[in-house]
């Protein structure tokens, strides 16, 4: 009788943090580009494409931005790029001073041969794109694969992961983030990154592919 009374105890706590967990909300279903759309408010352009179940960007398409603004959060996806390519996705995405869509970007570049991705630097793959660079370790697929990658921000706190391993993070609320983007190319865009704002595919018109991605806001 003991027995059984601990194990309905253990299978009820276990519901209860089942139903506790944030639900994931799909950002792309495969079949169409719905909930996406211009930073204006357009449709996106014509360079992107679903095919297969795959979200693919050849050709100027824009970049896109989803319809709702997330402040803590978890965002998962795969991606793929070209050789020599360079793409990214930014997050807390708000129009800056009225006049440009700015955010925090999690870089994707083909790291060492895309002029841009030297290896190590604030701008290769995974980075906090020109304000910290991710881990040298980081274990990171070529060119032509996918790669899986997360982003968590919970509280202000930013962590990056590729592959199942987090590369870097930084904390938006310590006086070392204020330090960082001192110096970064965003140093003069005041209200850059304000904590909250929506998630963008960017077009750096380069080929990218994307399947997965999908968000929960905690």
């Amino acid at each position: 009788m003991k027995s059984l009374l601990c194990m309905i105890i253990a299978i009820a706590s276990m519901k209860l943090l089942s139903a506790a967990e944030p639900e994931w909300q799909t950002l792309f279903d495969g079949k169409s580009l719905a909930g996406w759309t211009t930073p204006e408010g357009k449709a996106p352009g014509d360079g992107w494409k679903v095919v297969d179940g795959i979200l693919h960007l050849n050709g100027k398409g824009g970049n896109i931005v989803t319809a709702e603004e997330y402040e803590s959060f978890e965002l998962e996806w795969q991606w793929k790029i070209d050789r020599k390519g360079n793409n990214g996705i930014k997050y807390w995405v708000t129009k800056v001073a009225g006049k440009e869509w700015l955010g925090i970007e999690y870089q994707m570049i083909d790291d060492g041969v895309h002029a841009d991705g030297k290896p190590g630097s604030n701008r290769a793959t995974a980075s906090i794109y020109d304000i910290k660079a991710a881990a040298a370790d980081k274990p990171l697929l070529p060119a032509g694969e996918w790669n899986t990658s997360r982003i968590v921000i919970k509280d202000g706190k930013i962590q990056h992961f590729l592959n199942g391993k987090m590369v870097v993070e930084a904390d938006t609320k310590a006086a070392d983030w204020a330090q960082l983007i001192a110096k970064s190319k965003f140093r003069n865009k005041p209200g850059f990154a304000p904590g909250k704002g929506r998630v963008m595919l960017t077009d750096h018109l380069d080929p990218v592919w994307y399947k997965g991605i999908r968000i929960r806001r905690l």
